[in-house]
């Protein structure tokens, strides 16, 4: 995207940071990614501009870095961006550098090239930065010192005792209720970001009725109005204003990932109402299509995001006139449409155009136009149709084709558990064939990198790759389990422990020594965009650790809870992942693992699904083994085959049933550990 600007831009790598080292030139780092919107406009106003690009050149070593490739780099650098200015980041990232010590003396976000919003013009930032540099070494130089002792402490010092799960859950969820939005759900106030791991966390807490309405009416506003592209599938970025209205238009591949089960979840509850489960159920499918549509690699893989950006300026691709709504559809077909998505009240972009909305449910909409419900919503699907193959027609927004482990490792995560919890053969296909593309990417000689790229291009995994794709692997097993499959799982946790552990206070590291991470390798624990690759860590290796019997995986779980133990008593709203893993370590999942011959495997299958519907199926972990696999690791080897029709072993944590020998027994087994 930036190899037509006359900048002359170096990537992050020695020959880069040798040469600033060698000449003493100050570094002028810009970090964004694909999808940012003020990425974009920087670029064209000040990257783009020959005599601000010339400043760039003369003063600085200009290098752009892509933060989804080195989110180890942006982290630390925004973590900069907090303690020099005491206000969070975002992107762009701009940082200029001490090529010595690779720390920042002067770091902010968005520039313009003139003097605009009370920020300086980028000509006057680059003049002053430079003249700073070449008049203030020492300082410089004690300044850096005394950043990389603060970003070394810069999270929650771990405990000696991991808290009991009540204490935190309960400030947690007292946190999030004083800035619920009771009105539109999500926090209060704009924008609104869709929180998936808080939204999970809250389904999880089905002893209170509150938290599962909050994720409701959040889950339920976000299918309904402009978050969601009613036509591609799929859910936008954020929204700009407090009523999901009007979203960032930008699409992105883990944001996606996460709401795909959170929404199987709802639309598979028997306890949900008739509409909600069908929006949810569109929400899902939707999900489904648009990773299906727009999103999958020729292998099976998955691109990362949908830029924001498209003909005539930000979200043009999504927009309809009324004139043009009207031009696409026969008459009889425009009041409906109008109605539906929200074409009978005031533009709402810009005053001219409509994003669309799901004003109301197509029944509703039915009463109201006095015809059959049938009826509607076949004419609706045709409406639907008829506007998305017109839509096809625009130029579309830029496709970001990076292929990323951890964000691939989410989607294929999120598409086996809507795979169970709906029965859907589709999108078990889909995660069955993006893991095996993973394997021939990005797992290469025993070692799992965080892109899919030629190998002068390819990074070491970080923690999330691992911690991420470790999870995916003990969700595709339940679908399909391969001995493969369970070996590359033990090879995952056993690089977290290597590689990631930090062997003195417990917890994981997000780089490696390997990855050579500027000022200092973070290890935090609360969550962002995505889950925390702490948490999710935890949460798989209890996993893994209870079903092979490997206590290493087990021990290391608790030293890392006992490390994020600072963190869940000072701001447990915001580790919502951690506090999952809090809750399956005091009270661990149930594991059923069922040793058959094929011929048998669709009976147990069927009273696996039955048990699924009696209980959550967020408590219950199960692996279908065929009789005749040999040389299973650790406590997997005694769980043998007894007669002809199969047995099933059930277990919850260090606590086991009598073995099952009957498919009709283990829904009724199943129910009687719930009542327990």
């Amino acid at each position: 995207m930036h190899a037509g600007n006359p900048v002359d831009w170096q990537p992050w790598d020695d020959v880069a940071l040798q040469h600033a080292r060698a000449t003493d030139t100050p570094i002028l780092l810009s970090i964004g990614y694909s999808a940012c919107h003020w990425c974009h406009v920087m670029a064209h106003e000040c990257f783009e501009n020959p005599g601000i690009a010339a400043a760039m050149n003369r003063g600085f070593v200009n290098i752009k870095l892509d933060r989804e490739e080195r989110p180890d780099i942006d982290r630390i650098y925004q973590l900069a961006h907090q303690a020099m200015s005491g206000r969070g980041g975002g992107w762009p990232l701009t940082a200029f550098l001490d090529p010595q010590t690779l720390s920042p003396f002067y770091i902010g976000t968005y520039f313009p090239p003139v003097p605009r919003h009370g920020l300086p013009g980028f000509p006057e930032v680059l003049q002053r930065v430079r003249d700073y540099f070449d008049q203030h070494h020492d300082e410089l130089r004690e300044h850096a010192e005394a950043l990389r002792g603060w970003l070394q402490h810069a999270e929650a010092a771990g405990g000696a005792a991991i808290p009991d799960r009540g204490t935190p859950d309960a400030q947690a969820l007292q946190q999030i209720a004083a800035r619920f939005d009771t009105d539109h759900g999500g926090s209060r106030g704009a924008p609104k970001f869709p929180r998936a791991t808080e939204l999970e966390w809250l389904l999880d807490q089905r002893g209170d009725a509150s938290a599962r309405e909050m994720a409701d009416l959040t889950l339920a506003r976000m299918a309904s109005r402009g978050l969601q592209d009613h036509l591609g599938g799929g859910f936008f970025r954020y929204c700009v204003d407090v009523d999901w209205t009007i979203p960032h238009f930008e699409k992105m591949l883990y944001d996606n990932a996460q709401l795909l089960p959170a929404y199987a979840r709802i639309a598979a509850s028997a306890s949900t109402n008739t509409a909600s489960r069908t929006l949810c159920m569109e929400a899902t499918h939707g999900i489904v299509d648009w990773l299906a549509h727009d999103m999958t690699a020729p292998n099976g893989a998955f691109y990362s995001a949908i830029s924001a950006d498209s003909d005539g300026g930000e979200g043009r691709f999504y927009l309809w006139t009324r004139e043009q709504l009207r031009a696409a559809l026969p008459e009889a077909s425009v009041s409906l449409a109008e109605e539906a998505f929200g074409f009978d009240r005031p533009p709402n972009f810009e005053g001219k155009v409509w994003h669309l909305l799901r004003v109301a449910p197509l029944d509703n909409l039915a009463w109201q136009l006095g015809r059959p419900a049938g009826a509607v919503r076949i004419e609706y699907a045709r409406v639907h149709r008829t506007l998305f193959d017109l839509r096809e027609k625009r130029n579309h927004p830029l496709r970001d084709d990076k292929i990323l482990t951890g964000w691939n490792a989410l989607a294929i995560s999120g598409l086996a558990r809507s795979a169970r919890l709906l029965g859907d053969a589709r999108c078990a296909r889909m995660a069955m064939h993006a893991l095996a593309a993973l394997r021939g990417m990005a797992w290469i000689d025993g070692e799992l990198y965080a892109n899919a790229a030629a190998p002068a291009a390819r990074i070491p995994g970080f923690l999330d790759d691992h911690a991420f794709l470790l999870g995916a692997l003990l969700e595709t097993m339940q679908i399909a389990f391969n001995l493969r499959d369970l070996d590359w799982a033990i090879a995952l946790a056993d690089a977290m422990l290597a590689k990631f552990e930090d062997r003195e206070d417990g917890g994981f590291w997000f780089s490696t020594v390997q990855h050579a991470t500027p000022l200092a390798r973070s290890r935090g624990w609360a969550d962002d965009a995505m889950p925390n690759g702490n948490g999710v860590a935890i949460r798989a290796l209890l996993r893994l650790g209870h079903l092979v019997g490997d206590s290493r995986y087990l021990d290391a779980a608790e030293r890392g809870l006992r490390a994020a133990s600072a963190a869940l008593r000072q701001y447990p709203e915001a580790c919502c992942s951690v506090l999952q893993a809090l809750r399956e370590f005091q009270h661990p999942r149930t594991q059923v693992v069922v040793r058959c011959g094929q011929a048998q495997a669709a009976s147990w299958q069927a009273a696996l699904r039955t048990a699924r519907r009696d209980i959550a199926d967020e408590t219950l972990d199960a692996y279908c083994i065929p009789s005749e696999l040999a040389s299973l690791p650790g406590v997997l080897a005694a769980r043998k085959p007894h007669g002809s029709d199969g047995t099933a072993y059930i277990c919850a944590g260090l606590t086991c049933l009598a073995p099952i020998t009957s498919p009709d027994r283990l829904a009724e087994a199943l129910r009687a550990i719930r009542t327990d």
